[in-house]
């Protein structure tokens, strides 16, 4: 089902009428609408398939980097996933009409405090299809309707999985226009998407540092800030070899191209000669370049020279900054001065450092002995995730169904007034 062929502000209008009547769906409804998308994704998977390898090709043709490559590629498994995803955000518990606060006031008032749905939530990503599908399927479980933004890298990716949803709404005797993209209006999409205060209530960005940038400078919607990861994972002195080497290798290499891929390794220098040579070597063999300090480069083999600018790089690649560090304290240092606020880990037995560690990092997610991959909406039970917030207001690490709403108070009276 195509969307309407209005201006991007029409569209964004469309959008906010529909919200009114999908905040006021009921639980079992707006699950059964999650239901009717997944199938309706899993009954076009060929056709998805197809528009995604139109934006591969137009991809490779451009240059784009195999990183973002990886990102924006669906196959049969990646839709099936997509679907999937959808189905479990369909199974979690409702985030509107909560109660999170009562009191009576000694005047008999009776005040609640609930949440309730934005209204409409705007996105614009990159080279991401997936968080077409997450965002949709999030936004509409939490009672919103979204204006997405996806870009021209997944134009044609896009657009299909658009349609299909779309379709779904359709079917299921719910107003499309619940679902809208500007991206057949480009760059201009995106502006009149920024500028849309008062149509829409919350943007969300989600790609490189540059776009979230761009979006948190230029936006007057109020924006949650997703951002870059330039990750880091501590190998304190009394890291176990195994735990430090499977670690370090899941969290680069699972897969590379995501924000919560490891960018840096500090090894502390009491450990450096029993864990460097392994780890290095683990990661070598998966086909990681590492880029080492003078320290690394004297105990392994086949190590690029490190520069400045490798430590405030987030390669979204096979690529890894390994530093040799005096002690937590210079680690600590380290991370304050290049870290993006997304996530660190440290590999530890004593116990006085992973606590100093979880207290003084200043991050989303602080982890002990565990990989940076799991800083995830779905790993975290949240089912699809909206992104991965780096700010501090409102929304903080990743983001699932409750984010997706504001509150605001109901009050209960019989006849009371001011006095």
């Amino acid at each position: 089902m195509t969307t309407t062929l209005v201006s991007a502000q029409e569209r964004m209008q469309l959008a906010r009428d529909a919200s009114r009547s999908v905040g006021l769906m009921t639980d079992a409804a707006k699950a059964d609408l999650l239901r009717r998308i997944a199938d309706a994704i899993d009954a076009e998977v060929a056709r998805i398939v197809a528009a995604n390898a139109e934006d591969l090709a137009r991809g490779h043709e451009a240059g784009i980097s195999e990183g973002l490559l990886d990102r924006l590629r669906l196959d049969e498994v990646r839709v099936s996933a997509l679907a999937a995803a959808v189905r479990d955000v369909a199974e979690l518990p409702d985030p509107v009409g909560r109660l999170l606060d009562e009191r009576t006031l000694p005047n008999g008032l009776l005040l609640q405090k609930v949440s309730v749905p934005f209204g409409v939530v705007g996105s614009i990503y990159e080279a991401r299809p997936n968080v077409t599908v997450d965002i949709a399927a999030l936004a509409l479980r939490a009672g919103n309707a979204v204006v997405l933004r996806g870009g021209s890298a997944a134009q044609s990716s896009n657009a299909a999985l658009i349609d299909v949803m779309r379709g779904a709404l359709a079917a299921a005797g719910v107003d499309p226009e619940a679902i809208q993209t500007v991206d057949d209006f480009g760059r201009e999409g995106a502006r009149a998407l920024m500028r849309a205060r008062g149509l829409v209530d919350v943007l969300v960005p989600r790609g490189s540092a540059q776009l979230i940038e761009t979006v948190v400078t230029e936006s007057s919607v109020p924006v949650i800030e997703t951002g870059a990861g330039v990750v880091h994972i501590m190998l304190d002195e009394t890291a176990p070899l195994d735990w430090a080497t499977d670690i370090v290798v899941n969290a680069k290499v699972q897969r590379p191209s995501v924000c919560n891929a490891v960018e840096t390794v500090l090894v502390h220098e009491g450990a450096a000669e029993r864990l460097i040579p392994t780890v290095v070597t683990a990661l070598q063999e998966r086909g990681v370049t590492v880029h080492g300090d003078d320290t690394v480069q004297r105990l392994a083999t086949d190590v690029v020279p490190v520069v400045d600018a490798d430590w405030a790089t987030e390669h979204m690649s096979l690529d890894v900054s390994v530093k040799v560090v005096a002690d937590l304290d210079e680690a600590l240092g380290h991370i304050r001065t290049y870290s993006t606020h997304h996530t660190e880990s440290i590999i530890t037995e004593d116990d006085a450092n992973a606590e100093r560690f979880l207290a003084e990092v200043d991050s989303a997610v602080v982890m002990v002995n565990a990989s940076t991959r799991f800083t995830d909406g779905g790993e975290f039970g949240f089912g699809a995730e909206v992104g991965i917030s780096t700010q501090k207001l409102h929304a903080r690490g990743p983001m699932g169904l409750p984010e997706l709403t504001t509150t605001k108070w109901l009050a209960r009276g019989n006849g009371q007034i001011r006095g």
